[in-house]
Formats: structure tokens, sequence, C-alpha cells
């Protein structure tokens, strides 16, 4: 922020010494050509006055080479005095017999000796220096009796004039200087309030403990920004605090009763007559369903509640882990479970959301399934096409977890990540919040999910989790292309 304000400081005050100094250089060096030009036109005057009068009075020869000598030396240029026929009478310098024969052809020279301009005023180049000539006629008759011309250099009007202009640059860049060092104070005064406010915001995003920015300096709209983000910070951390509270006196509170309820429904059995098995066989279920969706709620409170930082997690080996973990239980029920591992490498994902994601995907898949069908498990690669930039672009790591069973419809299926819905005709025992929390694990991971149809018929859960490994890392001998995925073989059935 420091540097964008001083960079517009730097470019207001710039534009305004452009506008200001460019039309000021401009305007003086008009000005300086002006002063030049009537300097000479008032120096050829006074020597074709003083011309005249020596011409009448017959002291031309004595008189006019001293005034000619000293009009150059006071303007810094020649001066040459002709008669009526265009010789020279004097010259403040030596002239070549071509130069001196051909005066009377020089345009200025020529014009003041017709008597058609009392003053000509040209630029003209001798010797390969560019000088600025003023010619005079001497006397006022129709038929002027000779001609003054003076030739001035004009390097002297351009050094002035460069002159000018350095000034006024380094007067601008001292201007620019002083700009830039006020500036640069004002937006460090008027942008450290917002660092910190923007410090502690990161600070507040990244979970850590909340601490009320004072800030008693800075423009008054920071000043009240920073009281409105202390006031708002304030209630979220209350708000953290009781969510926390809840969670841990929920876990303990809820979870207690349920488990007491259950024995109790348990030890009524022996009392029980046989037609009322049914219903009290029915109560310790659905309080089996209680308790999981208390322990899903809190699950769900805890991942919002935690904002944790993605960690780099084995994904092959904790596949495998509960691959042999809801093995046994699958077996059971007479569904087998088949896990096709692969070299995928490691993942990013929130530690320990991989693993309450496997177990939601196969104790739901475990309920759907019939006996006699097959869970799958499988790991895929999405590794970027070969093209010219493959190496800048990340890589994905696909986990399905596919069954046979009834599956959903395009409808259901966009409907199954909300909160407590459940499938018409879906096994009982769920509770509706199992892939609502699958979905939350992944995109606290960086990750998606999403449901397909399984080729078989059935439901295909995709989890897709950003791979660990950077874009250019090589995954195997095919370079971007991943091994082919090594399939375990299923156990059989018990």
């Amino acid at each position: 922020m420091t540097r964008r304000l001083l960079l517009s400081y730097l470019s207001l005050a710039a534009l305004v010494l452009l506008c200001l100094e460019i039309p000021l250089g401009f305007v003086y060096s008009r000005g300086e050509r002006e002063r030049v030009v009537n300097a000479a036109k008032d120096e050829a005057e006074s020597v074709s006055a003083y011309a005249a009068l020596s011409l009448a009075a017959g002291r031309a020869e004595r008189d006019l080479p001293a005034r000619a000598a000293h009009c150059a030396q006071r303007i810094g240029g020649k001066v040459v005095i002709v008669d009526a026929t265009g010789a020279p009478l004097a010259t403040s310098h030596p002239l070549d017999a071509g130069v001196s024969g051909g005066l009377a052809a020089r345009p200025g020279i020529a014009a003041a000796l017709r008597g058609t301009s009392t003053v000509d005023v040209r630029t003209s180049t001798i010797g390969g220096v560019e000088y600025l000539s003023v010619a005079a006629p001497v006397g006022q008759e129709a038929r002027p009796v000779g001609a003054v011309w003076l030739t001035v250099p004009t390097r002297t009007v351009h050094e002035r004039v460069h002159h000018v202009w350095l000034l006024l640059a380094l007067g601008g860049a001292a201007v620019l200087a002083a700009v830039a060092v006020l500036g640069f104070a004002f937006a460090r005064w008027a942008g450290r309030p917002i660092r910190e406010l923007e410090q502690a915001t990161h600070d507040l995003a990244d979970g850590g403990r909340f601490a009320p920015v004072t800030i008693t300096r800075g423009p008054p709209e920071v000043r009240s920004l920073a009281a409105a983000f202390n006031r708002t910070a304030a209630r979220l951390a209350h708000l953290l605090a009781s969510q926390r509270a809840f969670a841990g006196e929920a876990s303990h509170q809820l979870k207690t009763p349920l488990a007491a309820l259950r024995l109790r429904l348990e030890n009524l059995e022996p009392d029980v007559a046989a037609r009322a098995r049914g219903s009290l066989t029915a109560a310790v279920t659905e309080t089996d369903r209680l308790a999981r969706m208390v322990e899903h709620l809190l699950a769900m409170a805890r991942l919002e509640e935690h904002a944790a930082i993605p960690a780099t997690v084995d994904l092959g080996a904790v596949c495998a882990e509960r691959h042999r973990t809801w093995q046994p239980l699958f077996a059971r029920e007479d569904v087998s479970l088949v896990l096709f591992g692969g070299s995928v490498g490691p993942v990013l994902a929130v530690p320990g959301a991989v693993e309450q994601i496997m177990d939601n995907l196969l104790s739901n898949a475990l309920r759907a399934s019939p006996a006699g069908s097959t869970v799958t498990i499988e790991l895929r690669l999405r590794a970027p096409s070969r093209r010219a930039l493959r190496d800048s672009r990340p890589r994905w790591v696909d986990l399905h977890v596919t069954d046979e069973g009834p599956g959903m419809t395009e409808e259901q299926r966009a409907r199954a990540f909300d909160r407590f819905w459940r499938a018409p005709g879906a096994p009982k025992g769920g509770t509706g919040l199992g892939l609502a929390l699958v979905q939350r694990l992944a995109h606290a991971s960086g990750g998606e999910a999403s449901l397909r149809a399984a080729a078989t018929g059935g439901l295909d859960v995709v989890i897709r989790l950003p791979s660990a490994r950077p874009p250019g890392e090589a995954q195997g001998p095919d370079g971007d292309r991943p091994r082919r995925p090594r399939r375990e073989a299923p156990a059989l059935p018990a």
C-alpha cells in the first residue's frame, strides 16, 4: 500500500510539474529569442543613425571602423557597414575577397539597400555556424546611402535556453524528491494501521488467539475501521468459545445418557414378553442411531471450530488400513471389499479427515450393498496431459468407493449432501449426516466430493484430493503417466 500511495503522489506531482514547467520553458525560450532580436534591432538602428551622420559629415573612413568594432564587441557578433553599391565601408572583422564582393547579393543587405524594409531579421548559416542577422538601411531617403548588417550567433541564445531548461529540470527533480520524502512519510503513517489490521486479520483467520488492535494513529476512517474490526473479532471469538464449550459439554452430556439408556434397554430384555421383543429391538436400534447422529454432529462442530491446515497424508496407507479394519464386517454381511491400490503418492488433507471419510463411505456402502455383492475402493492419479505447460498444473488424486446397491437418481444425488436428508427407501440406521460430513472434510482439505452413477448400477462416490507431489516431479518411468494400479485380491467370505 505504501508503494502504491507513493507512486500516486509522485505521479500527481510529476503531472503538475509538467503542466507548469513545459509551458514556462517555451515561454521563456520565445522571450529570450525576442529579447536578442530586439537588442540586435536596436543596435542596428543605432549604428545606422551613426553611419548616416558620419557619411553626411565626411568622416566615414575615420569613425565607422571603430564604431563597428565597438558594437560587435558589445553584442558578441559581427558588424558590416556597406555603401549604396554594397561595397564595405567598415567591418568588425576581416572579410575575404569573395565575401566582400558578394555582400550586395545577400538578402538582408539587398532588402535594406532597396529601402523596402527598415529592419530585416533573418537566420542564416555562415561557415557552418547558425547566425541571427539584422539588416537596417542607412538614411531615410527613398534611396538609402548604405546599410548596416549585424550577425549574432544563435549559440548564445540556445545556451541560455538550455540553461533555463536545466534549471527547470533540477527544480522539478528537487520538488519530486521533496514530494517523495513527504509522500513516503505520509504513506507510512496512513498504511501502518492498515498493515496492523491485515496482520490481525491473518492471525484470526489462521486460528490464532484474538488480540485487540490498538490503533490511535492514522486517518479517522482507519481508526473507525479498527474499532469495528475489534468488535467483530471479539464477537467472533465469543461465538467460537461458546461453540467450543458446547462441543466439549455435549460430548459428555449427550453420550453418557445415551449409553445409559441403551444399557437399560438391554437389561429389560429378560423381562420383556416375546411379542414385545421387536419393539425393544427397534428402541435399541434407534438409540444407536441417535448416538451415531450425536457423534456426527460433534464431528461437524469440531471441524467448523478448528480450521485445520491440510498436511501430507499417505492415502494408500490409510486406505489399506481401513480396508483391513472393515473387511471382517463386510465378510460377516457376505459382501466383498476390494482395494485397488497404486503408487498415487501422498495427498494434502486435514489430519484425520481421510479416516473419517473412509469410515462414513464404507458404512454407507455396507448398508446399501446386498449380500453377495462387491464394494470397490480404487485410487486414481489425475496427472496433467502432455502439453507445453503441463508442469505448472496441479495433480489430483481421486478416491472412488463404488457399491452395487440400488444407487440414486440424478435428483437424489443432487440432494445427498444436504444435512439430515435420506433417500427414499434407504436402509434403516442412517442419520443423513454422513455424506454432509464427508463433503465438509473434502472441502476443508482443498478437494471436493461428488456422486456418480456406477457402471454396476450402484453408487460411485468420488473424493478428489490435491496431490502433495510437486507438479514437475515425475511419477514413474512414463513421466506424467502414472503406473498401473496394483490390485489386491479380496479375502474370501467367511
